[in-house]
C-alpha cells in the first residue's frame, strides 16, 4: 500500500502556545517551532489567553530544553505543583478534583501516591500481560474482517479503557459512558466533544462529565467498602491493614487515571501507527523481531508521541534561578515534554523514528522527581503487547489518511485515524 501520511517539514511560524487551533496543525510544523524555541538564548515568554483568545493571567515561561525540564522537575520545593499543572489557574477545590495528587505537593502528595502505588507495582502490572493480550485480540477481532476502521475509536482508545475498567472492577456496561465522559473532560477545548466553546459552556460540560464519573466511582467505592472484591477499587478503599483513600479521593484519582492514564496509552498507540506508516523500514525491523525490538520500540513510540504535552510548575519564592534566568514568586514555568524529547543535545536526529534507538532517556512519563508517572509500567505493557498483537494479526495495517488532532495544548491527542489492512478472520 502507498502511504498517504505526509512527512514534509514546514518552517516554524510565529506561534502562541495558548492558540489551541495551532495544536491541530501538522506535527512537523509544531516540531519546527519548538526547535526554534530551544535554540533561543532566553526562555521564551508567552502571555496567557482564554479559549476565546482573550488575554488573562500573568503569562508563562516556556521550558523547552531537555536539561532545563529535568532540572525543574528535580526541584519541587522551588518549582511546585500545588498551584496547578495546567497553564490556567483553577480554584483549589477544582485543582485537586481534576488533578488528584499530581496537583499536590508533599506531604499530601506523598500520602496519596503511597496509597495508590500499591496497585501499580511492576510485579502487579506484569501479571496483567496475558489479560492485556487477550483484550487486544478481542478488540482486533471486532474489526479484522472489515479491512478498515477508525484506529483511534475502535482500537487504540478501547484497549486502555477496557484494561483499566477490568483492573478497577468496573462493569463493561459502563464502557461507553466512561469513553464519552473522558472525551468531554480531556477534550473540553475541542468543539467535537463540547459544542459550546464559550468559557461558560466549556466549564459546564467539564464539570458535568467529571461529576458523573465521580458519582459512578463513589457508588462503586461504597459497594466495595461493604463487600470487598479482588479489584483495584477494593485495594484502595477497603484494605484492612493499610491506610485507604476516601471515596472522594478515589473519585478524583479515577478521573486522573482514565484521563491522563488512558489518554497517554491511547494516543501513544495512535501515534505509533502514524509513525509505522511514515516509516515502513522501521515497521519491517520491528515485525522481523517482535520480541527483541519491542522494548526499544515502545520507548521510541512514547518519546516520539510525547502524549502529555506539558505540565506547569509555579515558582515558590523570589530569587529562584534556572541557568541565567531569575524568577519571582508566583511565576509560571511550563515544561514542554515533546520539545525536550527532541532536544538535539540529547537525541541524535530527534525528529526521526527509530525503533532501535538506544540509549533513549526520554521524559515522556515525566523527568526524575516526585511526580514521575505512576502508570508508566502499565502504559509500557499495554503499548508493547498491543503492537505485538497488531503486527501479528494485521501485519499490513497502516494509516489511510492524515491524523485528525485534538484541539488541545495539554494532550497530544489524535481524535480519528482511518486505517486500512487486508481483511482477515481472527
Amino acid at each position: 500500500m502507498t502511504s498517504v501520511i505526509s512527512t514534509d517539514s514546514a518552517p516554524a511560524p510565529d506561534v502562541q502556545l495558548d492558540d489551541l487551533d495551532w495544536w491541530t496543525r501538522p506535527a512537523p510544523e509544531r516540531n519546527a517551532a519548538f526547535a526554534r524555541f530551544r535554540a533561543a538564548e532566553d526562555l521564551p515568554f508567552f502571555p496567557e489567553q482564554d479559549l476565546e483568545g482573550t488575554p488573562r493571567g500573568r503569562g508563562f515561561h516556556a521550558v523547552t530544553r531537555y536539561a532545563d525540564v529535568v532540572e525543574v522537575s528535580k526541584r519541587p520545593d522551588e518549582f511546585c505543583s500545588g498551584e496547578g499543572v495546567n497553564i490556567f489557574d483553577q480554584p483549589p477545590h477544582l485543582r485537586e478534583f481534576f488533578g488528584s495528587f499530581i496537583s499536590m505537593d508533599n506531604p499530601e502528595h506523598a500520602r496519596l501516591r503511597k496509597i495508590v502505588a500499591r496497585g501499580f507495582t511492576a510485579k502487579n502490572m506484569e501479571a496483567m500481560r496475558g489479560q492485556v493480550a487477550a483484550t487486544t485480540r478481542e478488540i482486533l477481532t471486532e474489526v479484522a474482517g472489515r479491512g478498515e476502521c477508525d484506529f483511534v475509536t475502535e482500537v487504540a482508545a478501547l484497549l486502555p479503557l477496557r484494561v483499566v475498567d477490568d483492573l478497577m472492577g468496573i462493569p463493561r456496561s459502563a464502557e461507553q459512558f466512561i469513553f464519552d465522559k473522558t472525551n468531554a473532560v480531556l477534550g473540553a477545548s475541542d468543539p467535537e466533544y463540547v459544542a459550546d466553546q464559550s468559557p461558560r459552556g466549556v466549564a459546564t460540560a467539564l464539570m458535568s462529565a467529571a461529576n458523573e464519573m465521580a458519582e459512578l466511582l463513589r457508588e462503586l467505592a461504597d459497594a466495595r467498602i461493604k463487600n470487598p472484591q479482588d479489584d483495584l477499587i477494593s485495594r484502595l478503599v477497603a484494605a484492612s491493614t493499610e491506610e485507604n483513600l476516601t471515596t472522594e479521593e478515589l473519585a478524583s484519582f479515577f478521573i486522573l487515571l482514565v484521563g491522563a492514564g488512558n489518554e497517554t496509552t491511547r494516543n501513544a498507540i495512535s501515534h505509533g501507527l502514524v509513525a509505522l506508516t511514515q516509516n515502513p523500514d522501521q515497521r519491517r525491523i520491528w515485525a522481523d523481531d517482535l520480541a527483541g525490538v519491542t522494548p526499544t520500540a515502545v520507548e521510541e513510540i512514547v518519546r516520539w508521541a510525547s502524549p502529555v504535552v506539558h505540565m506547569r510548575r509555579t515558582v515558590t519564592q523570589d530569587g529562584v534561578r534556572l541557568g541565567d534566568k531569575e524568577f519571582r514568586e508566583g511565576d509560571k514555568v511550563v515544561l514542554w515534554y515533546g520539545s525536550a524529547n527532541r532536544d538535539e543535545s540529547v537525541f541524535a536526529d530527534g525528529d526521526a523514528f527509530d525503533v532501535r534507538r538506544s540509549p533513549n532517556p526520554h521524559i515522556a512519563f515525566g523527568a526524575p522527581g516526585p511526580h514521575f508517572c505512576l502508570g508508566a509500567h502499565l502504559a509500557r505493557l499495554e503499548i508493547g503487547v498491543a503492537f505485538q498483537e497488531i503486527l501479528t494479526a494485521l501485519p499490513d495495517i497502516e494509516a489511510a489518511a492524515e491524523p485528525e488532532y485534538l484541539r488541545s495544548n495539554f494532550i497530544h491527542g489524535i481524535k480519528h485515524l482511518p486505517a486500512r489492512f487486508t481483511p482477515t478472520a481472527l
